[in-house]
């Protein structure tokens, strides 16, 4: 019974000395602390690092699924002498396969490239003016429906219509294409983990090193009455305003770099290729992920805070 009336005694002391307190008042030293000092240099390098993993998992799940709608789900066909008509047959082979293409029910759009557009797209490799007198074979762009049939059945009608026709679903590129962007995902979630994990270390060191600092102070107000709640909150919330500043100053530091890198990305994914516009660039997921960053940190800085002060102060009487 004494030492419940002994704890509330002290309570009410507390309670009755925050109320005389003057506001922003630091009686525990905190501000004196080098460790208070050092604190957001650390956790703005945490956060800075936290932004270019978050973008790098963003950017890698867009490349993926933009791939995945675009030349993932094209096909390429290829029709050697195109302009070859059998003898019972008034069509061409180019004309039977677009016909045969169009009529199918798994076909969304098709469309036969010019021979301007083959020799544009052969002209990197083989040069300009390389193609002229080359027999080349017609190209057919095909895009298709969900739920359509599967590729065997159409490129085993493609063969009966006009044998030799090549099919390219592009279905190993596509395989790599997600595997990697499915790996760099992977690493940049993990980097995002390990840096939270880094911070969290950081925050505690610093919070056990104020402690040691100002342990005279420390000692001195809890054995006047001051709970363990109370001087943690002390802690707690000098180290969630600093890591705050710190997490906001590392993402605005993340940026300039994350405008340049989709500045160059811009001509590759089809975004905006202008420097100077490079916010309507990024995705708006990135953006909510970098307002959260700082208040991440700040979150942080209150829960280590809290728990190292109140494990430091337990075995205390």
């Amino acid at each position: 019974m004494r030492d419940v009336e002994a704890r509330r005694e002290r309570a009410a002391a507390a309670r009755r000395a925050r109320r005389l307190r003057p506001a922003g008042s630091d009686d525990l030293g905190l501000r004196r602390g080098f460790a208070g000092k050092l604190l957001p240099f650390l956790v703005a390098a945490m956060a800075f690092l936290a932004s270019l993993a978050l973008a790098g998992a963003i950017a890698a799940a867009g490349f993926s699924r933009q791939w995945q709608q675009g030349p993932a789900a094209a096909l390429t066909i290829q029709v050697p002498n195109p302009s070859a008509k059998a003898t019972d047959a008034p069509q061409s082979r180019l004309d039977r396969v677009v016909a045969l293409l169009r009529g199918s029910p798994g076909i969304a759009q098709v469309r036969a490239l010019s021979h301007a557009e083959i020799q544009k797209l052969l002209q990197p490799w083989l040069g300009s003016g390389a193609t002229d007198g080359l027999a080349l074979p017609a190209v057919v762009a095909v895009r298709e429906r969900d739920g359509g049939p599967a590729l065997g059945v159409v490129t085993a009608e493609l063969q009966a219509a006009a044998p030799g026709t090549l099919v390219d679903s592009h279905g190993d590129w596509t395989r790599r294409i997600a595997t990697l962007a499915h790996s760099i995902q992977a690493l940049a979630w993990a980097m995002l983990a390990l840096v939270m994990g880094v911070a969290t270390a950081v925050v505690t060191i610093a919070t056990r090193a104020g402690l040691v600092q100002r342990r005279d102070a420390v000692l001195l107000v809890h054995g006047l009455g001051a709970t363990d709640g109370d001087i943690a909150r002390r802690f707690a919330a000098r180290a969630t305003r600093l890591a705050f500043l710190g997490g906001f100053g590392g993402t605005v530091a993340a940026l300039p770099v994350l405008g340049i890198l989709a500045a160059l990305a811009a001509p590759i994914v089809g975004g905006i290729a202008d420097p100077a516009a490079w916010m309507p660039s990024l995705p708006r997921g990135l953006w909510v992920g970098l307002v959260a960053i700082p208040v991440i940190c700040a979150g942080i800085g209150f829960a280590t805070a809290q728990v190292t002060v109140r494990a430091w102060l337990r075995p205390l009487p």
